[in-house]
C-alpha cells in the first residue's frame, strides 16, 4: 500500500484558515505521524491533529541569514546528523543582551596618546565608580599618562581604579562589561585582550573612523543605564582562530570538537578583522598554497592574502577589491593582494571550514604573517597557518539595531554610495527648455551675419 497522500481540502476548513499564522515552513515541520496498518505497510497521518495537540500559536520568523534549511527531502531524504557541527545560524534580529546577575566589573579602554579623550575618560570613570558603584579595570600604562595625573578629578579617583598589565595578566572570567572610547582600534585591542569568552563591548566613537563605535559620548550615562539594564541589541561578530605550525614540529592530529578552542594552544591568535600573509620586504613575488579542509585549491601568487572576517572586510579587504559583507553573515573572505592574475577574483567561503595556508616549496622567498596588525611573524619553507571560525564572537552593543548601525557606518566612515543627486524630468524640461530658446537665438544671429 502507497502512503495517503494529503488532498487539497487539507489546507481549506477551520483548522487553516485563509489567513493562518501556520506559515508553509512550519506546517511541513510539522512533518507525519508514522504508524502501520493490519498489514504492517506504513501510513501516514492527519498532521492537523498534531496541530490541535500542540496548543500553541505558530508565527513566521525571519532571518537575515535566510531560515535553517529544512533537513528532510522528499519522504526518504535526510541530512546526515553531524556530530562535529558546532555552528548554528541564528536570528540576528532576536540576539539581545541580558544579564544574569548585575554586572560589577567594568574594564575601559582608552584611545592612547589622544588628548581628546581624557576629558570623557575621567568623566566616565568617576560616574561609574560613584553612580553606579562598579568596579572599573584600566591598563596599567593609563596611570601613567601625564597629563591625565595633572587633572585634579582624576587623582580623587585614581587610587580606585584596578589596573592589568597586557601580556601579564589573564582578565579571563574577571571581566563584566567592557566600554571602549576611541577608535576602531580600541575593539580591536579589547578583542586581543580576550583570546576566549569576551564580555559585551559598548564602544563610543572618539576617535578617527568609528567604524565599529556607534554611540557617541553626549549622553553617555542614559545609554548606559539602558544597556546595564540590559535594553540592547547585539551584533556578534565572529573571530577567526589562527594557529601557526612549524616546520619539523611535532603535532597531533587532534580529533575535531565542538569545543576544539575551548583551551588554545600556545601559537593560537584570535583575530577580529584579518590575518594577513604577505612577501615582506622581499622584491618577489609570494608564493603561497591554499588548501580548503585538506584540499589544494590553489597557489597565490602576488603580493599576498588576506583571510578575513566579515567584520574585516570594511578593513583591508575592502581595499583590495573584496565585497563588504554585514558582520551577522557567518562567512569567511579570501582575498588577493594584488594578485599576478587577472582572473583571480575574491572568495567567500562558508565558516565552517579550515582554511590552510603554507608557503610553496617553489616560492623564492618567505613570507610573513600578521594578526589584526600585531604579532608579525614569518613563515619559513615547510611552515603553515591554520585558519578557521572561532566560536568566541565579540559581541558588541547596537546603538540602534544590526541594520541600522552598519548602513551607518558605511556611509559615515566609507562614504558608500554617495554622489551628486540626479536631476529630475521636471528640472531637466526647464534645462532643455531654456537651452533650445539660447539655441534659437544664436541660429538667427548667424543668419544675420551670413546676409
Amino acid at each position: 500500500m502507497f502512503p495517503k497522500r494529503a488532498d487539497k481540502s487539507m489546507h481549506s476548513g477551520p483548522l487553516f484558515p485563509q489567513h493562518s499564522s501556520l506559515s508553509i515552513e512550519e506546517f511541513n515541520n510539522l512533518g507525519w505521524e508514522q504508524g502501520s496498518d493490519c498489514n504492517n505497510n506504513c501510513i501516514r497521518g492527519d498532521p492537523r491533529e498534531k496541530v490541535l495537540r500542540t496548543h500553541r500559536i505558530l508565527r513566521r520568523t525571519r532571518s537575515l541569514n535566510a531560515p535553517s534549511p529544512f533537513q528532510q527531502f522528499g519522504p526518504c531524504g535526510r541530512i546526515m546528523k553531524n556530530s562535529a557541527m558546532v555552528m548554528q545560524i541564528q536570528d540576528p534580529a532576536s540576539q539581545r543582551l541580558t544579564w544574569y546577575k548585575p554586572p560589577l566589573t567594568v574594564l575601559v579602554i582608552k584611545k592612547v596618546s589622544d588628548a581628546s579623550v581624557l576629558a570623557p575618560f575621567v568623566q566616565l570613570v568617576g560616574w561609574l565608580l560613584q553612580e553606579k558603584n562598579m568596579v572599573v579595570w584600566v591598563e596599567s600604562a593609563v596611570l601613567e599618562d601625564v597629563h591625565l595625573n595633572e587633572d585634579a578629578k582624576f587623582k580623587a579617583i585614581r587610587e580606585k581604579l584596578v589596573t592589568f598589565k597586557d601580556g601579564r595578566d589573564d582578565l579571563t572570567d574577571r571581566i563584566d562589561f567592557i566600554v571602549c572610547l576611541g577608535g576602531d582600534g580600541t575593539l580591536l585591542y579589547a578583542s586581543q585582550l580576550f583570546q576566549q569568552s569576551v564580555p559585551p563591548v559598548m564602544a563610543f566613537h572618539l576617535g578617527s573612523l568609528g567604524f565599529l563605535t556607534p554611540f557617541r559620548f553626549d549622553n553617555f550615562e542614559e545609554q548606559l543605564t539602558s544597556v546595564l539594564e540590559g535594553h540592547a541589541a547585539l551584533t556578534l561578530r565572529s573571530r577567526l582562530r589562527c594557529v601557526t605550525h612549524r616546520k619539523g614540529e611535532k603535532r597531533q592530529e587532534a580529533k575535531v570538537e565542538a569545543n576544539a578552542d575551548a583551551r588554545p594552544a600556545a601559537s593560537s591568535i584570535l583575530v577580529l578583522n584579518e590575518v594577513v600573509i604577505d612577501r615582506g620586504p622581499s622584491p618577489y613575488l609570494s608564493n603561497i598554497d591554499l588548501f580548503l579542509d585538506g584540499k589544494y585549491i590553489t597557489s597565490v601568487q602576488g603580493d599576498g592574502l588576506i583571510v578575513s572576517t566579515p567584520t574585516g572586510s570594511t578593513a583591508y579587504a575592502a581595499a583590495a577589491g573584496a565585497s563588504m559583507i554585514h558582520p551577522s553573515v557567518p562567512a569567511i573572505m579570501v582575498t588577493p593582494i594584488c594578485p599576478h592574475s587577472l582572473s583571480f577574483r575574491p572568495i567567500v567561503v562558508p565558516a565552517g571550514v579550515e582554511l590552510k595556508v603554507s608557503v610553496s616549496p617553489e616560492s623564492r622567498n618567505t613570507s610573513w604573517v600578521s594578526f589584526d596588525g600585531r604579532n608579525r611573524q614569518e613563515l619559513f619553507h615547510g611552515d603553515s597557518l591554520r585558519v578557521t571560525t572561532s566560536i568566541y564572537p565579540v559581541p558588541c552593543i547596537c546603538a540602534q539595531d544590526q541594520i541600522s548601525d552598519w548602513f551607518a557606518s558605511l556611509a559615515d566612515g566609507l562614504h558608500w554610495n554617495v554622489r551628486k543627486r540626479q536631476k529630475c524630468l521636471d528640472e531637466l524640461s526647464d534645462l532643455t527648455a531654456s537651452g533650445s530658446e539660447d539655441t534659437l537665438d544664436e541660429m538667427e544671429n548667424l543668419k544675420l551675419y551670413d546676409i
